[in-house]
């Protein structure tokens, strides 16, 4: 989902390099040890808090079959929200996050008795690219980002870190900015920065593994590409994709690029089409060698796969034979009757989903959850919330 404009600072161009040396120099900086274990700087960030005693540590997630399944086999719905703000903030050179990620507005999401918290993230800030201010680049933005993982772990939630703006310049069909760096969303990762992104992540949090990992928000390669047959074959291999004018770097890639690093964390891959379409995503999903990744799948009220019919044709069949998780579920009509839909049908399958989006927006220019961060619902919030509750009960 694409967030409000906020005024930034003016970004500076930089210099693509040829495919081969992008993805020496990404695995070079990982190797490095750019955020290994244990080296995120503490500087001037919030400690989390204590756990909370009456809170479970989430569990550690694996795939059994189609479904999520727990160390002793018991199976598990991702039942939360997602937190939105890492991926602009930083980028727009005003913070980190937008809104307060302190212990109590942790503990207002799962008062909601959500169980998962998807926190969209910037590669470019991660990374720490001479574009973003120092402030929130590199060190600081890392040492934030994984604060607030251990915050919402602290609650019993599983933290899901997302990747959902990426460098790479893309202008065609609903090209989201002209700009070449991470300010907005582009149709593919790329291979100058997301395989490194990915390598250093999965290098943070090997030794974690209830942390999940969503490989890319919102992949639209079919906006871009002539044909279906190359949209697919770009979201999986990547490379030099139809339409788009960066190098690519496909879902293999950044799966290859997870366990290289030796995390065996469950890994969620979304579809084409703003990762609403899973129509050809059994025939062309990535190869992991650990057997521990999820579809992910996005829904709002103005997509084309929107009613029952469309998920019984393309949703049942993935469901049937992998497990899936809709990352975001959420409609603009500032009400809950589209999202009420969406979550029976996943609740009649035993399947996952994640609202957009715990931030206090007005929810009629989009789907916002809270008027405030204490946890306050708007009108479209209220059904999650209501419907969490009613679950955990």
């Amino acid at each position: 989902m694409r967030q409000p404009p906020r005024p930034g600072p003016s970004p500076k161009p930089r210099r693509r390099p040829s495919r081969a040396l992008a993805v020496l120099a990404g695995f070079l900086l990982a190797a490095a040890g750019l955020a290994a274990p244990g080296a995120l700087s503490t500087a001037g960030a919030t400690p989390p808090p204590k756990a909370d005693a009456r809170a479970a540590s989430p569990p550690v997630l694996t795939v059994k079959g189609n479904q999520l399944v727990t160390a002793d086999g018991t199976p598990h719905r991702l039942l939360g929200v997602n937190r939105s703000g890492g991926e602009f903030a930083c980028v727009q050179g005003w913070g980190i996050f937008d809104g307060p990620v302190d212990d109590a507005a942790v503990k207002a999401i799962a008062d909601w008795k959500a169980n998962a918290v998807r926190i969209p993230l910037n590669e470019e800030c991660w990374l720490g690219t001479a574009n973003i201010e120092p402030e929130y680049a590199g060190a600081p933005y890392r040492s934030a980002v994984d604060a607030l993982v251990r915050r919402v772990k602290s609650h019993g939630m599983t933290p899901v870190l997302e990747l959902h703006w990426t460098h790479g310049q893309y202008t065609g069909n609903s090209s989201g900015c002209a700009d070449v760096h991470a300010s907005c969303q582009k149709p593919m990762p790329n291979t100058r920065y997301t395989p490194a992104f990915w390598s250093s992540v999965a290098q943070t949090y090997k030794s974690d593994p209830t942390v999940v990992f969503d490989l890319f928000n919102e992949p639209y390669p079919d906006r871009a590409t002539p044909t279906n047959d190359q949209a697919w074959a770009c979201w999986r291999d990547g490379g030099t994709c139809p339409g788009i004018g960066y190098d690519v770097a496909g879902m293999q890639d950044l799966v290859d690029a997870v366990r290289a690093a030796g995390a065996k964390n469950l890994v969620l891959v979304p579809g084409v089409a703003y990762a609403n379409d899973l129509s050809r995503w059994l025939e062309h999903a990535p190869k992991d060698p650990a057997g521990r990744l999820a579809a992910a799948w996005h829904v709002y009220n103005f997509n084309a796969c929107a009613n029952d019919d469309c998920w019984n044709r393309t949703l049942a069949p993935v469901a049937a034979k992998v497990p899936l998780v809709a990352g975001e579920i959420g409609e603009n009509t500032c009400a809950h009757a589209f999202i009420d839909r969406v979550m029976k049908w996943f609740d009649d399958r035993a399947l996952s989903y994640l609202g957009w989006t715990w931030n206090a927006w007005d929810c009629s220019s989009g789907p916002a959850l809270i008027s405030d961060y204490d946890g306050t619902p708007t009108a479209f919030g209220i059904g999650l919330r209501d419907h969490l509750r009613a679950l955990d009960g």
